[in-house]
């Protein structure tokens, strides 16, 4: 099989001239790293999050880090999370010292599921890091009783929930922190990027302490180091493309909902029970529709699948392969067998393209191709 049509990758990001020519402006200033348009990025997304103080920084990774390090977490604390995520999810939990505790996932949502986080917590667990997976929020009012019963911390990873609401609430105006990333592949993007919603100005000089090796600053040539910090400030160039995006965040996460309900209506009622894979829950209230996975039946091999696609000029991801399934992770003694939803759906999960510029007759090619393959097999 192959097709003579333009190539369709899984995803694309949206830039407009006026971004481009506002890039080009940084470029002719002279400010290049972390400056005015920094500020005036963080500035707009407080006001995008109610008035929450917002930094920004040059991942959605470090951000999450921070968030455990200004909330004390380091050696011989336990963090719960979920395997069904990117691995940084897990790896920053390691960086500051703490151990990672897993908790399995909800077959339809992919989220953490809520219902066994308990059994998990210890005397040693300190925070919770749930996973807003393709936008899709965990239920909030769930996830913060939990918390609150027992005093735990939570750093939402938010990555793909930029938004995002929940009963009619934005993701990041409420709770406790929030991480967002701006990388290439989100719903608004800054190249690389990324920006944590904190709940105090207290919080946003401590994260921007850690964010430019701890270093804090006095009149003019008063300079200070009390904590380890790294290198994780935002450039003027990022922060240039980030307020363009920002613009046309609604006008981006509309065209995801029509799309993504483009991808419903195409699929038809009866896709599931005719071939055996599951499309992902039909959300139009809250998510703000990141991506759209699909979980393949089990007789098919995924590779053989994404391979057959390509073959047609569609390309494809998979978010994600079980994290504790990694080799660091059996290392520290996780096993095969120990999270079975996590490990099925990420045996057997992948993304479709969606993105903005994405017509329906897009959708439609990837509909088709899609039905055709699992037809045959």
């Amino acid at each position: 099989m192959s097709s003579t049509l333009p190539f369709l990758p899984f995803t694309k990001p949206t830039m407009d001239e006026e971004t481009i020519s506002a890039v080009a402006d940084v470029l002719r200033s002279g400010w290049l790293t972390s400056g005015p348009n920094v500020k005036e990025l963080e500035a707009k997304l407080s006001a995008y999050f109610g008035g929450r103080p917002v930094r920004t920084f040059n991942s959605g990774t470090c951000t999450m880090e921070i968030a455990l390090r200004i909330a004390g977490i380091g050696e011989g604390d336990e963090v719960i999370t979920t395997p069904n995520s990117w691995v940084a999810t897990a790896n920053v939990i390691i960086e500051t010292g703490a151990t990672p505790v897993f908790v399995d996932i909800d077959a339809k949502t992919h989220n953490i599921d809520l219902k066994k986080i308990e059994a998990a917590i210890t005397p040693r667990t300190k925070a919770i890091i749930p996973v807003h997976m393709c936008g899709l929020p965990c239920d909030m009012d769930h996830l913060y009783t939990i918390a609150e019963k027992y005093q735990l911390r939570v750093i939402e990873d938010a990555a793909q929930a930029i938004g995002s609401t929940w009963k009619g609430k934005r993701i990041g105006s409420f709770g406790d922190f929030a991480s967002f990333s701006f990388q290439v592949n989100k719903n608004i993007m800054t190249g690389e990027g990324g920006c944590l919603v904190l709940n105090n100005e207290e919080e946003a000089k401590l994260a921007e302490k850690y964010r430019l090796q701890g270093v804090s600053r006095k009149g003019l040539d008063g300079i200070d180091v009390d904590v380890l910090g790294g290198k994780y400030n935002m450039t003027d160039i990022a922060a240039a493309i980030g307020l363009g995006q920002l613009k046309r965040l609604e006008e981006f996460n509309a065209k995801r909902h029509t799309l993504a309900k483009h991808y419903f209506a195409s699929f038809g009622a009866e896709f599931e029970t005719q071939t055996g894979a599951e499309l992902p829950v039909a959300d139009f209230t809250q998510s703000n529709w990141h991506m759209f996975h699909l979980v393949l039946p089990e007789r098919v091999q995924r590779a053989d699948f994404m391979q057959n696609m390509l073959d047609l000029g569609i390309g494809l991801g998979y978010h994600y392969r079980a994290i504790h399934l990694f080799t660091l992770y059996r290392e520290r003694g996780f096993t095969d067998g120990m999270f079975p939803i996590a490990e099925r759906v990420g045996k057997q999960i992948v993304t479709l393209p969606l993105f903005p510029s994405m017509t329906e007759n897009d959708v439609e090619r990837v509909v088709s191709a899609v039905k055709s393959l699992l037809q045959t097999n």
